[in-house]
């Protein structure tokens, strides 16, 4: 039995015939000289009037991919403005020879405001736990390597059970009133034979046969540029309005807010491994979370990291560590529709939701690769509304519903199927919030990586493909490329949530 989920409606509907407030003010105010001209008889001028006025509605009213044209002008020229000054080309300090302090994050774009701080010790180990902080949007983070079963053979039952379980963990971080978002990022790379390498030279003994050597070494070349792996992080982000306050409460500064994170750490850690079927979470340290963030930059460069890692097992003196100054790509270069970082190309979309639902699971045809390396990794980010914020709005969204009944009533218009269902669920959200389910913005964003040698453009279409196939609409997110990269491929806490992000 397939488990469809649908109970989802419009973050916002019009209040009059579809139109937002600030739309139906634009085409009201341009219609003025229209009539003023009418009034005056004057009907050349309001015929010319009239024709401006079709101009405004079209571009107010009409979205072009997903955007207003007006946005799509002022994004444009913005893009254009920062590609001629240089502002958007990023060359790192170390491919310069300019990296003075390894310990600081040398990264591009809306990363650039990224800190990493170590947590005080916890536990019987004394891991330090890295506290990302973000200065450009005021937020905190800390990022978990989370391992999950999958659901590919679960029963319905075990399915629902694991959906209420998230739906658990959301509400859990509403009631804390510091989580401000939770951030789950899957990537799907491919597989490098690391491990297999490592285990291979352990264990093969010189004198055994020659041909079974040649056919586990063929078997391993085969599998091996068929194979992937899945790494999953999940990321708590709390706004610094939020932090502050309590942090004084835990001595201030930022081990004040790295204690308050950890409390959240611990309520999350036990409904994951509990509700949410994770068999393992980990909280990353500083070297951990600088690795996962080069290999998001770079995926071929983990063979090498894991290289180190085994030789440092029995030579301490091998420096295993990914230093923050060398974590992001020695250049990145922003384009309209892809993003170019080191070797690699990667594009990004986001993922409309069908109004028919989403099945449980739908999202595996866009994780899986269609050609040996090739990376795609899927960004869901669930932003969590306050109980204040998602009251007003669910009484606004319940009130415009009424008010674009009414209006189609009074002027005997027929109601579309659409706008009856969309009134039916905003109605419907009034309920479930009065008892206590939190109210969430969920939205996800899908990224492509590929090596220079191939045509980025060719994968981006097979990932539109992926997307459509899974039963959803791509939305390539043009002009934002850098943005959409960093938010779905990189666990430092940042999203397309906020304005400081986009």
């Amino acid at each position: 039995m397939v488990l469809v989920y649908s109970d989802y409606s419009r973050a916002r509907i019009g209040h009059f015939f579809g139109l937002s407030g600030w739309q139906l003010a634009v085409v009201a105010l341009s219609l003025m000289p229209v009539f003023v001209s009418v009034n005056a008889a004057a009907w050349v001028p309001a015929a010319g009037f009239a024709l401006a006025w079709a101009v405004v509605v079209v571009v107010t009213v009409t979205p072009v991919r997903g955007r207003s044209a007006t946005n799509w002008a002022a994004t444009s020229v913005s893009f254009a403005v920062g590609a001629l000054a240089g502002w958007t080309r990023f060359r790192s300090r170390a491919a310069v020879g300019a990296a003075a302090e390894l310990h600081m994050p040398d990264l591009p774009g809306v990363l650039a405001g990224v800190e990493i701080h170590d947590g005080p010790p916890q536990g019987p180990a004394g891991t330090r736990v890295a506290v990302v902080q973000n200065h450009t949007t005021r937020t905190w983070a800390v990022t978990a390597s989370v391992v999950h079963p999958g659901i590919g053979m679960s029963e319905a039952d075990e399915r629902a059970r694991f959906g209420t379980g998230l739906s658990e963990l959301l509400d859990l971080a509403s009631r804390t009133e510091l989580v401000d978002e939770i951030l789950l990022l899957v990537r799907t790379v491919p597989e490098d034979g690391a491990e297999r390498d490592q285990w291979l030279t352990r264990h093969r003994s010189p004198v055994g046969p020659t041909v079974a050597r040649v056919v586990n070494d063929e078997l391993q070349a085969a599998l091996t540029g068929g194979s992937v792996r899945t790494e999953a992080f999940l990321t708590l982000v709390v706004p610094e309005s939020r932090l502050g306050k309590a942090a004084k409460e835990a001595g201030g500064g930022v081990e004040g807010r790295a204690r308050v994170l950890y409390s959240l750490m611990g309520e999350c850690d036990a409904q994951l491994r509990g509700a949410v079927g994770m068999t393992g979470v980990e909280w990353l340290t500083s070297p951990q979370l600088a690795a996962a963030c080069r290999t998001g930059f770079a995926p071929g460069d983990r063979a090498g990291i894991i290289d180190a890692l085994t030789a440092h097992t029995t030579d301490p003196a091998v420096n295993a560590d990914v230093p923050w100054a060398m974590a992001g790509p020695s250049g990145a270069d922003p384009a309209a529709r892809h993003y170019s970082h080191d070797a690699w190309n990667s594009i990004s979309a986001t993922i409309k939701l069908p109004v028919k639902g989403a099945a449980m699971g739908a999202l595996a045809p866009i994780l899986t690769p269609t050609e040996p390396g090739e990376r795609r990794s899927v960004l869901v980010a669930f932003p969590i509304i306050s109980a204040s914020a998602a009251d007003r709005q669910s009484a606004s969204s319940e009130w415009a519903a009424d008010m674009g009944e009414g209006l189609r009533t009074k002027a005997k218009v027929k109601p579309r199927t659409r706008a009856v269902d969309e009134a039916a669920k905003v109605r419907g959200l009034d309920r479930k919030l009065a008892r206590g389910s939190s109210l969430t913005r969920p939205y996800a964003v899908a990224t492509v990586t590929v090596p220079k040698t191939v045509r980025a453009a060719e994968f981006g279409r097979r990932l539109d493909a992926s997307v459509r196939r899974a039963g959803f609409a791509p939305l390539r997110l043009d002009l934002s490329q850098d943005v959409a990269f960093a938010a779905s491929t990189i666990p430092l806490g940042v999203s397309l949530t906020r304005t400081g992000d986009a």
